[in-house]
């Protein structure tokens, strides 16, 4: 893992868990990113895991927020900040995309 992902994963997680709308979601580190997904039922039952949304790091502690779009890309969105911005983005503007179906 790269150098201050681990302190920005739990940040993230622990924000994340504080509020309803984003509790649950599985959070994992890729590189620069922290990618946020949520378990789905599929119609025969079977549980998939099913990323919603990406946070980049820009900086030290700037991210960018990214979506999951129907295509399989991820999609650039024009927030920026930090994480506890983002996440308040996320519990705004985002919540069809990262609250539980």
């Amino acid at each position: 893992m790269k150098p201050g992902m681990d302190r920005a994963l739990r940040t993230l997680e622990t924000l994340l868990e504080a509020d309803e709308i984003t509790a649950g979601l599985d959070v994992r580190v890729h590189g620069d990113h922290l990618i946020l997904a949520r378990d789905v039922e599929l119609d025969d039952g079977e549980m998939v895991s099913e990323d919603r949304v990406r946070l980049t790091r820009l900086s030290a502690n700037r991210w960018g927020l990214s979506v999951k779009r129907h295509t399989g890309r991820w999609q650039r969105t024009p927030f920026m900040g930090s994480i506890e911005e983002i996440v308040d983005v996320m519990h705004s503007f985002m919540q069809h995309l990262v609250a539980p179906y």
